[in-house]
């Protein structure tokens, strides 16, 4: 294969929230990528390849995000943004159901006026291919390329046990945001509202958040219990209360259904001293949303496991719901909007309205 060179360092369009952009075209981020279809470590997926040539919006700059898979806290990610409507369906990826944000790297887009006229839609690639063969040019050709170097970055070297694993944005974001970005570090809370990530009193509260639950962290461990604040629980103050085999409830819900997430009193009842239910987390920033109605948007059995890339395959079938993403509050305005995944037993069914 041969290699590509990366363009490091290019690109940089200091977007703010609600600006339109176009992707580029697919020989154009081509050229912006090594040979494992990355830029600045940063794999660009084949599920991204459906955007080339569209006009999005940006909907959060993606400046930085929270850990997830060693928890370090908060890490920084270089010229990102995450565009409205632009969730990964996970069709490269084995079916995952995460449906996460993807990062787009300002390399690959452009910024547009939103008064001018749109250029036709790319052609599909099978017109691609057709236009190539027949004399096309060299960037029809690169484009063409693209996919097969996705396609192949999008996978692991197997298991031991020969069990497919995967690659894709978040099991890369590491090597893709390598810096810790500290809470004391005051210049993200001015980043957040200066691009339009948050408002003032957002950012203000997430870093109160953020210092709350800091001390909260220490004290639990040099404190005697009597003087912790809430026994040393984190905001939002959740805490499992089962010891062993936690308790499942079957509602067969489906899409467009209207249910009530039950209160937080009602689903700590549910959970062990790990905030567990048959293994799925209930974390703190989802008791935001404890008491409110939403319909049921889809039900999730499959997603990759950031640490290694296997795909879990879950027992029980998870519900997600329209709406609901977690929002940072409680974790230093991180702009990642993760859709939390929710245990049939968290919720009711309510009637419809009249």
């Amino acid at each position: 294969m041969t290699q590509v060179q990366t363009v490091t360092g290019s690109g940089v369009l200091n977007l703010r929230v609600g600006e339109v952009v176009e992707v580029l075209s697919e020989a154009e981020i081509m050229a912006t990528l090594d040979e494992r279809g990355e830029l600045d470590e940063l794999p660009f997926m084949p599920e991204m390849l459906a955007f080339c040539g569209r006009r999005l919006t940006v909907h959060k700059v993606a400046y930085k995000l929270c850990d997830t898979i060693s928890r370090t806290g908060m890490r920084r990610m270089e010229r990102a943004v995450h565009l409205t409507g632009a969730r990964c369906d996970g069709q490269a990826h084995g079916g995952c159901q995460t449906a996460c944000l993807m990062y787009w790297k300002e390399a690959w887009l452009k910024r547009v006026d939103p008064g001018a006229p749109e250029a036709p839609a790319p052609a599909a690639s099978g017109e691609s291919a057709a236009s190539g063969a027949s004399g096309g040019s060299g960037g029809l050709a690169a484009g063409r390329r693209l996919l097969p170097i996705l396609e192949v970055a999008a996978r692991k070297e197997p298991g031991p046990d020969g069990e497919e694993r995967f690659s894709c944005q978040a099991t890369e974001l590491l090597r893709a945001a390598p810096t810790c970005l500290p809470l004391k570090d005051v210049r993200q809370y001015v980043t957040d509202v200066r691009t339009g990530n948050a408002g003032a009193f957002f950012a203000l509260r997430a870093l109160l958040v953020g210092l709350f639950n800091r001390f909260q962290d220490r004290s639990g461990r040099v404190l005697p219990s009597w003087l912790q604040i809430k026994g040393g629980l984190r905001w939002g103050f959740v805490r499992g209360r089962l010891v062993g085999a936690t308790p499942s409830v079957t509602l067969d819900l489906q899409p467009g259904e209207l249910v009530r997430i039950k209160s937080k009193e009602e689903i700590v009842e549910t959970l062990n001293q790990d905030l567990l239910n048959r293994g799925m987390g209930f974390e703190e920033e989802m008791s935001r949303y404890c008491g409110q109605t939403a319909r049921v948007l889809s039900r999730v059995d499959r997603c990759i496991d950031e640490r290694t890339g296997r795909m879990l395959q879950m027992k029980t079938a998870c519900i997600v719901l329209e709406g609901i993403v977690c929002a940072g509050a409680y974790t230093v305005s991180c702009p990642r909007e993760f859709i939390p995944f929710w245990r049939e037993i968290w919720l009711e069914r309510v009637e419809e309205p009249a």
